[in-house]
């Protein structure tokens, strides 16, 4: 059994676009800004700076109560194949985006968020799992906006 395999959530989407508008949905942040986070969510972006090492530094705002500071560090950035990136803010983990093309109209995107123990990963995998899915649900939701 692989030693990781309780430290990581996976979650992943096939989408009815292009690779390269499903990658610029993320990469442009005057897209990623509606669609990051769970429903009802928005955002304020304070500094997103693409590149390995750049800093992704946002405010989730709640749809009832809550603002929460979030706080990235870029380790890789392979356009329209993957995104990388260490939390520096709770909870931590690392991230990593995939892109992948299915055909021509069809792609997927996959989360894999890889928690320094079986213990933090258990923590927030019963609402991160749910929360993913409604994230990717936006993501389906600007891409049509995207693609009229």
């Amino acid at each position: 059994m692989n030693p990781t395999a309780n430290r990581i959530l996976f979650s992943s989407r096939e989408l009815n676009a292009p690779l390269e508008i499903v990658y610029k949905a993320f990469a442009d942040p005057q897209h990623l800004i509606k669609w990051w986070g769970p429903n009802g969510f928005t955002n304020t972006f304070h500094e997103f700076d693409l590149q390995p090492g750049g800093k992704w530094i946002l405010t989730m705002h709640g749809p009832e109560k809550g603002n929460y500071e979030n706080s990235s560090i870029f380790k890789t950035v392979e356009p329209n194949r993957s995104i990388s990136w260490t939390r520096v803010s709770k909870p931590l983990f690392d991230m990593e985006v995939q892109f992948e093309e299915i055909s021509h109209s069809k792609s997927r995107i996959s989360f894999k968020m890889i928690f320094e123990t079986d213990e933090e990963c258990s923590k927030i995998k019963p609402f991160a799992a749910p929360k993913n899915e409604e994230n990717f649900d936006r993501l389906e939701r600007e891409l049509l906006k995207m693609l009229s």
